[in-house]
Formats: C-alpha cells, sequence, structure tokens
C-alpha cells in the first residue's frame, strides 16, 4: 500500500480487518487512541480513517517490544506488525467493525510522540468549536469530522460520474475575473503589473458557462469554489462550493428532470436512501401563501391559512387596517397547542413574531365551551365562527394571527411555524423532503436605492406569456427560475437564462443599468449574444450545504475541512493577516490607516 517505512510497508488499514483475515500475518499504521496497561498485556486501540483496530502487546510473546509498548500514550504514530486473531466471546466488541478480532503484536515502531493534545479526539465532542477549529488538524482527527469529509468525497464523485455518463464535460472557468458589482460584494484581488486595477474572485462562474454554451460546449459541469464578501450565517462562508452546471437546447423542465436524477443518484449510493421522483413542484406564490417561505419545509403540515376577505370590514381595526392598506391577515392553526402552551408560553411566540417586525400576534385557544382570547369581543358571533371554520379549529387547538403587510405577514408566520414545530416535535430529523419552487417574480423593487433588482440574477429570462408586463408592471413578470428545496434549506438553484441580446438589454435597462454601464461590466457577454447563442439553462447546487444535511449537520462548517469564523477570519492559520510594506507597494497601495 506504499513505500516502506523504517523497513515496514502498510498491508491494510485499520478499519479494513476483520475475521476473513485472522490467521494473517499484517502490518498496520495510525494512531493510538486509546492505552490499557493492564500488567502484563497492554492494550492499545489504533485509529486511521477507516476506524479502530485493538492491537495487544503480550509481556510472554511480544518480547522485547513490549517495553516500548509501554511507552504509548495517546495520539502516538504507530506502525505494528502481528498476527489477526479471534477475540474470545466474551470480549467481542459488537460496537465496531472490527470488534470480533485483534491484532498480537510481534513488532512495533513509535513513528512519532505527541503531547497531550488541547482537543479529544472522539465522536461527537462537545469542546468549544473556537478551540476546534484553531487546532483544526486535530479536530479533522475525529471519527464523525473524518466521516463528514468521506461523504463530501463521495457527493463529489458521485457528482462527476453522473454527470459524464449524462454528457456533460467538466471545464474549468478563472478564478481571476472582471468585477461585476450587482448583488454580493466581489473579493478584489489588485494587479502588480496594471496599476490601480483590480481583479475580482468569482461569486460564480456564471458568465463564463454561459459564454461556453456560446461556444457549443453543450453541457458543462465544474465543482468550482466561489466567493461572497457578505456578513456569515451558520450555512454561508466567504468561499463556498458549487456543482455548477448549464446545458443547451434545454426547457425548465429538462434541466429539473436532469438534476433530479443527480439527486436519487447520490443519496441512494452514498446514504442507501431510496428517493421517489419526480419531486414535489409548487409556484413561489403558492409557497408563500402555504408556509410564508420560498424555501419551505415540507416534513410537517402549520399551513398558512389567509381570512383577509373574512375580516376587511370586521370591528377590529387591526385586522380590517391591514386588509384595506394592501397587506393580509392570515393564521396558523396549531393542533392540540392550546392545551399543551401556557399562557406564558403564547406571550413567548407573541415576542418571537416581533424579530421578524410583526408589531404582535393575536390569538385564540378553542376550548371545549369557550374560546380564550383578547380579540373575540370584537367580532361578531357569525364572524368568530366562520373564521374557526375556515382554520378547521377544534377543542385544544390553537390559533395564532399576523395581519400587516404581505412580506411581514409571510416572514413571521413562516419563521412562526417553524418555531411551533420545533417546540412540539413535529420535525422528522430523518425525513428527507425535497421540493422544485418555480416561477420566481424576475424583479423584486428594492425601497433603498428605489429601483427594480433582478430576484435571482440579470441573466434570468422572464416566461413568455409575461414578456408584456415588462414595461407597464414589471412586478408582474415571472422568471423561468426554479430552486430545489430540501427539508426548508436551498440547496440549488438556476433557471433559463436569456439568450436575445436585446431582451438581455431590456433587463439591463429595467433594473437601471445603463447602455454604457452595461457595456464596461458586461460587454464581452453581449458581444458574444451577436453571434448565435442557443437558448441554454442551468442550475448550481451548493455542495456544502447539501452534504451538511446528508451528514445530519447543522453548520456547513462541519462539512469543510478549513473553514472560516463568523467574521470571515481562519483562527488556525491567522488569516487574513497584515503584509510587509514592500508587498503592499508593489502593489500600488496606500492603506487609508497608514
Amino acid at each position: 500500500m506504499g513505500e516502506s517505512i523504517l523497513g515496514l510497508k502498510r498491508t491494510h488499514r485499520c478499519g479494513e480487518l476483520d475475521a476473513s483475515h485472522v490467521g494473517q500475518k499484517v502490518t498496520v499504521m495510525g494512531w493510538a487512541h486509546k492505552r490499557r496497561d493492564l500488567g502484563g498485556v497492554i492494550f492499545v486501540d489504533m485509529r486511521d480513517r477507516t476506524g479502530i483496530l485493538q492491537v495487544v502487546f503480550n509481556n510472554e510473546i511480544s518480547g522485547e517490544i513490549f517495553g516500548k509498548a509501554e511507552a504509548i500514550r495517546s495520539e502516538y504514530v504507530l506502525a505494528v506488525v502481528g498476527e489477526v486473531v479471534r477475540r474470545s466471546p466474551e470480549t467481542v466488541n459488537s460496537k465496531i467493525p472490527t470488534g470480533e478480532i485483534e491484532v498480537i503484536a510481534n513488532e512495533l515502531r513509535i513513528l512519532s510522540s505527541s503531547e497531550t493534545p488541547p482537543v479529544y479526539i472522539e465522536e461527537d465532542t462537545d469542546v468549544n468549536e473556537t478551540l476546534r477549529l484553531k487546532h483544526r488538524y486535530l479536530d479533522l482527527r475525529r471519527p464523525d469530522m473524518q466521516r463528514n469529509l468521506i461523504l463530501r468525497h463521495k457527493v463529489a464523485k458521485i457528482a462527476r460520474d453522473y454527470y459524464d455518463e449524462n454528457g456533460f464535460l467538466e471545464i474549468e472557468t478563472p478564478m481571476l475575473t472582471k468585477s461585476t458589482p450587482e448583488g454580493a460584494r466581489d473579493y478584489l484581488v489588485p494587479s502588480r503589473v496594471h496599476p490601480g486595477k483590480f481583479f475580482a474572485l468569482p461569486q460564480s462562474p456564471q458568465l463564463f458557462k454561459q459564454l461556453l454554451m456560446v461556444s457549443g460546449f453543450d453541457r458543462y459541469i465544474q465543482i468550482v469554489k466561489c466567493f461572497r464578501d457578505e456578513d456569515l450565517r451558520a450555512d454561508r462562508q466567504p468561499e463556498f462550493t458549487q456543482i455548477d452546471l448549464e446545458m443547451s437546447f434545454v426547457n425548465v423542465e429538462d434541466v429539473l428532470q436532469i438534476n433530479e436524477g443527480f439527486i436519487k443518484k447520490v443519496f441512494d449510493e452514498a446514504l442507501g436512501v431510496k428517493l421517489e421522483t419526480p419531486f414535489l413542484r409548487m409556484t413561489y406564490q403558492e409557497a408563500m401563501d402555504r408556509f410564508g417561505s420560498d424555501k419551505p419545509d415540507i416534513r410537517f403540515g402549520l399551513e398558512l391559512i389567509n381570512i383577509s376577505d373574512m375580516v376587511e370590514n370586521c370591528g377590529f381595526k387591526v385586522f380590517s387596517d391591514a386588509v384595506k392598506n394592501g397587506g393580509s391577515v392570515r393564521a396558523i392553526n396549531a393542533k392540540g397547542c392550546g392545551r399543551i402552551f401556557s399562557r406564558r408560553e403564547i406571550d413567548s411566540l407573541v415576542e418571537f413574531v416581533k424579530i421578524y417586525k410583526a408589531k404582535g400576534m393575536a390569538w385564540i385557544v378553542v376550548e371545549e365551551n369557550e374560546l380564550k382570547s383578547a380579540i373575540t369581543k370584537f367580532f361578531s358571533e357569525d364572524e368568530v365562527k366562520a373564521i374557526l371554520e375556515r382554520v378547521k379549529a377544534e377543542p385544544g387547538d390553537l390559533i395564532c394571527f399576523i395581519a400587516d403587510k404581505n412580506e411581514v405577514v409571510y416572514d413571521s408566520l413562516g419563521q412562526l411555524r417553524l418555531e411551533i414545530a420545533r417546540r412540539t416535535n413535529l420535525i422528522d430529523e430523518k425525513e428527507f423532503k425535497f421540493l422544485w419552487v418555480t416561477e420566481f417574480p424576475l424583479l423584486e423593487y428594492d425601497e433603498e436605492e428605489k429601483r427594480w433588482v433582478a430576484k435571482h440574477h440579470p441573466f434570468t429570462s422572464p416566461m413568455d406569456e409575461d414578456l408584456q408586463y415588462l414595461d407597464t408592471d414589471p412586478g408582474k413578470v415571472r422568471a423561468k427560475a426554479y430552486d430545489i428545496v430540501l427539508n426548508g434549506t436551498e440547496i440549488g438553484g438556476g433557471s433559463i437564462r436569456i439568450h436575445d441580446q436585446f431582451l438581455q438589454s431590456k433587463m439591463f435597462s429595467l433594473i437601471g443599468i445603463n447602455e454604457e454601464q452595461a457595456a464596461d461590466r458586461f460587454g464581452f457577454l453581449l458581444e458574444a449574444f451577436k453571434y448565435g447563442t442557443p437558448p441554454h439553462g442551468g442550475l448550481a447546487f451548493g455542495l456544502d450545504r447539501l452534504v451538511m444535511i446528508m451528514a445530519g449537520k447543522s453548520s456547513i462548517r462541519d462539512v469543510i475541512a478549513f473553514p472560516k469564523v463568523q467574521n470571515a477570519s481562519d483562527l488556525m492559520s491567522n488569516a487574513p493577516d497584515i503584509v510587509e510594506d514592500k508587498q503592499i507597494k508593489e502593489l500600488h497601495i496606500k492603506l487609508s490607516n497608514q
């Protein structure tokens, strides 16, 4: 399995040995995980990335190496030669794959000693994450972390194999590109040979993969690093990895089908999970109306119920004014929660929705013979009865209402349904529920900048039947855009692109990019479009997010070998860091603090 080390050559990895190897002489190498000294016998659990193997040093059998074995401590690196034997029935360890056997050592090399590690090398440690990231090379020795990265490797390999089998070519696109400031901030790289000019690290390979379609490479894939200088969350990093692809001569259905095939294959081969396809499809508007989110978790119900039409002219001004001002009133029926939630818990939900800009939350607890609520006095008996029928209320239910602008209602109720599901254990953590969300708005209005901006990016094609609204009612235009959602997390998204140079120019003008600006930022793309551009579309999966969910983790830091922390720094290498003045001068840069 490699060149010899001090005259020894590894024959097997630790986790590869089992009862079929009994009687064989083997050479294994790895780390001392644990050591137990029972006087005349020393047991050492040796560990590598494949698993743990028990090695036995017996004073009577091992001879002179027994003394060496007494020096072994945790995380020493060892090479051991010995014979594989069966364990006695009473010492079999059924918790590990190698638990039926052990290796009786007759040769030992201590390849490297170790100080006491500052982090425990054990499964699912609760050690402070800052300490883990500071010593990431030790944290990555832990079996659960190694499994995460092995799973990531498998997902990437399956992706390459699957898309290759379906006619895709892996083509690399540049890391040093032109800054096109539309969306998140670019990471800029100063040019030494072009004073005052900068490259940008790519936020995605979007323009280049479209140019590859113009070039005739009708199916492209790349597993690629992307960079965005934005505030971080648990599922975001300044550098992240995409499974990025593009296809020519396709419609929305073609893109969805090919990528459903990949997801089905990767879950089967990497996790042994059989998925049913096609996945559920839902328009953006339906997702917002039913779940208050464009990335809904559909593993449970608690759907939003619109009662705006029933309360537009009611006596409760909070409700009626919301509707008359163009907003809405929507409710969630938390089945059975009227019995299990105390008044204090209900009040905590009122405070919870305020995080999402709701001014408050009205509620009704339905009991056998009465209603507990501060708002029923504002309604007639018939109005209350009609509302309860609309929300299918039964004794024991808690009905929660939000009245406000639509975006506030969607956001606060969408988050509330998740919070109630968490508190009542409605979510099956072992379930995988996929959903395609389609027909996103092409544009959204930015109140701060007082202009329309692209919902996804400015290369997304409008739906054909909505082209008529581009000039008269841009907010009504839907896009040929789609996201794939897994358990309430967006794991990928894409669109059919604009391939007509005139429509592309029109799109730029709608979002406030004039001809001169378009030529400056995207001139090479617009020039390419003059020479015969095929209809095309694509998608990018967030590899980090996908593997995170497959591994059952809550942070992408757990599936990235060397991640950054919340402030975009690397605790291990201390990056970013200051550089020498000479380097700054070579780049023709003057720092504001100098």
